[in-house]
């Protein structure tokens, strides 16, 4: 039976071996301490370097961590793309094998395309996937792709595919579109993801189903405890907590400077690894990073060690 997603969600960070090629040994770790900490597994999206993966890196990566046991319904795997048939094909994987959902970016290469076009993209993949256990979550991230995903093309999709178009992440960084997203179409069962623990709290009050944010890689269990005390005594002290992290990796480059923290706590140097034409924190940033890190009390409790 097919599970409506809800919570906290991390875009898993992808580490590279020293080819640059995916390392599935440490992949499986990290998704695994993620799971641990009570948070679901959006792979495959910004923070997973997911544009600079293939799409057989990216099928052959989710069937390592299943072969593994990371259990499918807690996966909401990235399967948009410029192609149709990469789309498709990602999605059909991901469905098949039992992932709760897909978070889809629209296609981005072209810009300035119509509401009508981008359903016709939406729904072509559709009608190929075929599995009425599909379940798209749409990806709006506007100042990478430049292709908006509007209050209208929503409702269109709405209208042809109620029960598969069911959801969309927000990445906007605009609170104001988050909130129109949740004004317009929780009430009628519309899940909306924020794309920042930062404004959780107030996303939660008006409805949403949690958060997909780049941080939860680093800070499962703080996030998760907000998305489940958001609205108890302790929720703003929590928030605030959360929002001190969050503030202080947004003020860096956020992937490589999350891979540097993480490759610290696990004493691990390759975690330091991107890929091209991203670059790796330098070692003076570095050490500032840490630095206030440490400053505020941040720990990753139990993250497994090389």
């Amino acid at each position: 039976m097919n599970i409506r997603l809800r919570g906290v969600f991390a875009p898993v960070l992808t580490p590279f071996n020293q080819h640059l090629e995916p390392d599935t040994k440490r992949y499986i770790a990290h998704c695994r301490w993620l799971i641990d900490n009570q948070v679901g597994l959006a792979i495959f999206g910004t923070n997973s370097e997911a544009a600079s993966l293939s799409v057989d890196e990216r099928i052959a990566m989710t069937d390592a961590i299943l072969a593994a046991g990371i259990p499918a319904a807690r996966l909401m795997p990235g399967t948009g793309g410029c192609s149709v048939t990469d789309a498709t094909r990602l999605t059909k994987h991901a469905i098949e094998n039992g992932a709760s959902g897909a978070l889809m970016v629209p296609p981005f290469y072209y810009k300035g395309v119509s509401d009508e076009g981008l359903f016709a993209y939406y729904a072509e993949v559709i009608e190929r996937v075929g599995n009425d256990r599909l379940k798209i979550y749409l990806y709006h991230i506007p100042q990478f792709t430049q292709v908006p995903i509007t209050l209208k093309l929503i409702e269109m999709l709405r209208k042809r595919y109620p029960d598969t178009v069911v959801g969309a992440k927000d990445s906007s960084g605009n609170w104001d579109n988050t909130k129109a997203m949740l004004d317009n179409f929780a009430k009628d069962g519309f899940d909306v993801f924020p794309a920042s623990e930062s404004t959780l709290s107030k996303a939660m009050a008006l409805g949403a189903a949690g958060c997909i944010s780049a941080t939860v890689n680093v800070n499962p269990a703080g996030i998760h405890a907000v998305y489940e005390k958001w609205n108890t005594p302790i929720g703003a002290q929590l928030q605030a907590k959360a929002d001190v992290i969050r503030n202080i990796f947004q003020t860096r480059p956020m992937i490589p400077a999350m891979k540097r923290v993480v490759a610290e706590f696990s004493h691990d140097p390759q975690w330091r690894l991107v890929r091209p034409p991203l670059v790796a924190l330098d070692d003076s940033a570095a050490v500032e990073l840490l630095k206030t890190l440490d400053a505020v009390g941040f720990d990753m409790p139990s993250y497994p060690k090389t």
